[in-house]
């Protein structure tokens, strides 16, 4: 008995200490603004490779920048490089069209949230997710996201 109680408080522990890694909605939304305010200042390539940076500033746990054109091109991508330069519009692996969502709100209030469906992050789980995206002085869009 008492060693399935410790049993069922690791368990817990394991699970809240995952929880504790992920990073919040409230937490991509900075980082988004920080993003959008990094491509103002410091241009697309510069602030592209800060993005991609282990140490950039721009990578906290799951949480890193993507950006995007308008037409559906990636244009950055923190953790996928191999996505760059791809038309990504129709994409719709997991059962919505995410990318013409977010240049949607893109380009109709130049900021919002934007709800899909996506892997979780070491399993095959399929779950909600939630990116903030905000377009920049570029004309392009960057966005961040956090599982809801």
């Amino acid at each position: 008995m008492h060693k399935l109680l410790l049993a069922a408080v690791a368990m817990m522990l394991t699970g809240n200490a995952i929880a504790a890694e992920m990073a919040s909605p409230d937490e991509a939304k900075a980082l988004s603004q920080k993003a959008q305010a990094a491509v103002n200042e410091m241009g697309s390539e510069q602030a592209f490779a800060a993005f991609a940076a282990a140490d950039g500033g721009f990578q906290d746990r799951d949480l890193y920048v993507f950006c995007m054109d308008m037409d559906g091109v990636m244009l950055s991508h923190a953790i996928k490089p191999e996505l760059v330069g791809k038309n990504l519009l129709d994409f719709d692996k997991y059962g919505d069209t995410l990318f013409k969502n977010m240049i949607a709100v893109a380009s109709s209030t130049g900021k919002g949230w934007v709800d899909y469906n996506w892997p979780y992050p070491g399993t095959e789980e399929i779950r909600e997710k939630t990116s903030y995206v905000m377009t920049n002085d570029q004309g392009f869009f960057c966005g961040v996201g956090a599982y809801k």
